[in-house]
């Protein structure tokens, strides 16, 4: 009797797996999978970010379908659920070709609903799911200090867990599948607001004639030191926005937040006033750079201040 392959016990030693979106997070993470010897097909919509992953030594598939048809468990790093649905051709009868038999790993951040409803129709079409959102931004994915948030049933959680690994300094198991991305906002609810209020009290020292590298060695050397903070300080003290996490993702995520948090009646006042600002930068024109440019939207908060 021929086993199911999506029911075979643990990955084989050597498989191929599949990774699909090599975007600014992606590409990292599928570069240290393969450099950590896996075995990669990969694709993406835009071709060149493929390059790096050739030259790594990972196979470059031609279409998503070719990933399926060599790998039996594929990793998706994609935008937004949009994104996800299109490539997954979901909603036409080529979505059921191309799952059935597989285990999809969705490390982006969708909202939870969507994931359940995605994990019910892999299942439907005789696929396994697991959500693996990440915490952490493109240097933690270039140093494989990521931390993994796991969703899904114990069984194919348990086998994604280890391919995961060269990824990843941490994977947290989170329970059934839309818990994983819960945890996501709660941990992102966290990052965003700290993230605002580093960047408020930036502008406070600077506007009070402080200086800033004072300022950093103030935060580095007390109790709310932190790799973020050692991260982003620096980047706000040189104006340096280029992305890490992008303002668009930050704004995006407390839209996501704020909906969770609607959707069981409890509020978020700090959250709130954070997602205007966010919005605010983005609409500044900083949707593509770093999240750090949220202290544009405070200056331009000030600037009003100072007409008025």
């Amino acid at each position: 009797m021929m086993t199911n392959l999506s029911e075979r016990p643990g990955a084989a030693p050597g498989e191929e797996i599949g990774f699909v979106g090599l975007g600014v997070m992606g590409q990292p993470m599928a570069l240290n999978l393969a450099k950590a010897g896996t075995r990669l097909v990969v694709w993406n919509r835009s071709p060149a970010a493929a390059d790096p992953l050739r030259e790594a030594g990972a196979t470059v598939a031609v279409s998503v379908e070719e990933v399926f048809e060599r790998a039996r468990i594929v990793v998706l790093m994609l935008v937004n659920e949009m994104v996800l649905d299109a490539v997954l051709r979901r909603g036409t009868p080529d979505f059921a070709k191309l799952v059935a038999g597989h285990i999809v790993v969705s490390m982006g951040s969708n909202p939870p609903d969507y994931s359940r409803g995605l994990a019910a129709d892999i299942v439907a079409a005789g696929g396994r799911y697991v959500e693996a959102p990440v915490s952490g931004s493109r240097k933690p994915a270039e140093t494989a200090q990521l931390v993994a948030l796991l969703g899904g049933d114990a069984e194919t959680v348990a086998e994604v867990r280890p391919l995961l690994a060269p990824m990843c300094r941490e994977t947290i198991l989170c329970g059934p599948v839309g818990n994983a991305l819960l945890m996501k906002l709660a941990v992102n609810l966290y990052l965003c607001t700290t993230l605002a209020g580093l960047a408020e009290a930036s502008h406070f020292a600077e506007r009070n004639g402080l200086d800033l590298e004072t300022f950093q060695a103030a935060i580095d050397s007390g109790p709310m030191a932190s790799d973020l903070t050692r991260v982003k300080i620096p980047k706000l003290v040189a104006r340096d926005f280029s992305v890490q996490a992008a303002t668009a993702d930050a704004f995006n995520s407390t839209k996501l937040i704020a909906e969770a948090a609607r959707a069981v009646g409890t509020a978020s006042p700090v959250l709130d006033v954070c997602r205007i600002l966010y919005g605010e930068s983005a609409e500044l024109g900083n949707g593509r750079l770093d999240m750090v440019s949220v202290v544009a939207a405070i200056e331009a908060r000030t600037e009003a201040l100072r007409r008025h």
